[in-house]
């Protein structure tokens, strides 16, 4: 059973920057891609990011190509997500989610979820 829990979400303005994490626990951590998918008001769950087991190969949902970069630290057990030139659109929910097999574009992949972090974006 792996246990994530997220950090680093918050309020900022449009163009702004934040840095997620994402530390996992009890499970062994280099085995799982790791995801980000969001969801925000009124909409579906939707995928932001994946990286694979190793960090060699990563996958971005088309909203957010070239602003966010997701990253991981095998020896903290940590993912990261670092989001760049945020838009009020990328205001959500966003959930850490780990998964045995890649690429993992969907949330049904998924076998392990954190408990969501906010993120607000004003305008």
């Amino acid at each position: 059973q792996v246990q994530l829990v997220e950090s680093g979400g918050g309020l900022v303005q449009a163009g702004g920057s934040l840095r997620l994490s994402c530390a996992a626990s009890g499970g062994t951590f280099s085995n799982y891609v790791m995801g980000w998918l969001r969801q925000g008001p009124g909409s579906e769950r939707e995928f932001v990011a994946s990286i694979n087991q190793n960090g060699n190969w990563t996958y971005y949902g088309d909203s957010v190509k070239g602003r966010f970069t997701t990253s991981r630290d095998n020896a903290k057990n940590t993912v990261y997500l670092q989001m760049n030139k945020l838009t009020p659109e990328d205001t959500a929910v966003y959930y850490c989610a780990a998964s045995r097999y890649g690429p993992a574009m969907h949330s049904t992949n998924y076998a392990y979820w954190g408990q969501g972090t906010q993120v607000t974006v004003s305008s």
